[in-house]
């Protein structure tokens, strides 16, 4: 048998994780000493026990994560049997040897390792019953969730109708808006102090200084561009339907007129390009156009 001696070092303190894990691999040890007794062995060395260990460690580690992939695939959480079984499939293992296996004549059994005390849970929320499984579901399947998963409460409110709330509101909006966008500005374009001590107490927002101050009270907004040239295009529009329509009275006496028509001096027709170079540009000293107003209809 295997024979493991004991030393009396002083003790070292261990968390609870790591109690576990040597507590896990001594009862692993003692079930490859069993299983190498069951073969006929009477002793066997530290160094073949601790590569036995290992190997069956690393077999049921493989086990596990085969199952727990598979379960996760089927949009579960817990490993079922079903799980298992089909990971020692795809791993190559008989398993209908099992059931001839676990009822072998010169088994060893092994006692349970110590239980140690299980760390406290919270209390959770408890609401209705507990469901317990139907007799077709078996057993060894996980527990159905707490009742209070499946308990759901609308919560909504009513939209504020009152007009003082809404009036209120909206000019809370506006003021926070406006705060927003005058630090805003504050912190990126330049900034003027109250106190010249301390420049970031009471930032005022500078003033663009500006060469010709009254020109943006001149020109004209674009809402007042846009409707002349509303205006501009109705007006000729207008101008085109009224040439169309003279235009199939005329059009007869359009060649004799044409043949009389006597030529300006110096042989030289004006044309419409000239025309419109020769109109000025400036907007304050063209001639004012009174914009037409539609009637309805």
């Amino acid at each position: 048998m295997l024979t493991v001696e004991r030393s009396g070092g002083n003790k070292t303190n261990t968390s609870p994780a790591e109690n576990y894990h040597l507590a896990r691999r001594r009862t692993l040890q003692v079930v490859v000493s069993s299983l190498l007794t069951e073969c006929g062995f009477e002793s066997a060395d530290k160094a073949a026990v601790e590569t036995l260990t290992e190997m069956m460690q690393s077999y049921i580690t493989e086990v596990g994560r085969c199952a727990k992939a598979s379960c996760e695939h089927t949009a579960r959480s817990t490993p079922t049997l079903s799980d298992v079984v089909i990971t020692l499939v795809e791993m190559g293992f008989n398993v209908d040897t099992l059931p001839v296996y676990a009822k072998r004549s010169q088994r060893m059994v092994i006692t349970a390792p110590p239980v140690t005390n299980a760390p406290v849970i919270p209390k959770s929320l408890v609401a209705g019953q507990k469901r317990t499984h139907p007799a077709y579901i078996p057993s060894y399947f996980p527990e159905f969730p707490d009742p209070h998963t499946y308990i759901k409460t609308p919560a909504f409110r009513e939209p504020v109708s009152d007009y003082q709330v809404v009036r209120e509101k909206a000019a809370s909006q506006r003021r926070d808006v406006e705060r927003a966008l005058t630090r805003f500005m504050a912190k990126t374009g330049e900034t003027q102090s109250l106190f010249k001590d301390d420049l970031t107490t009471f930032p005022l927002i500078a003033a663009q200084q500006s060469s010709i101050p009254y020109l943006s009270a001149l020109l004209p907004s674009e809402l007042e561009l846009q409707t002349l040239e509303e205006t501009d295009s109705s007006e000729q529009d207008e101008q085109t339907d009224t040439e169309n329509n003279h235009s199939n009275n005329i059009h007869e006496d359009a060649g004799a007129d044409k043949e009389n028509a006597v030529l300006p001096p110096g042989g030289v027709v004006p044309s419409g390009k000239s025309n419109e170079e020769n109109m000025i540009d400036n907007p304050y000293l063209r001639p004012v156009k009174k914009p037409k107003v539609r009637r309805k209809k």
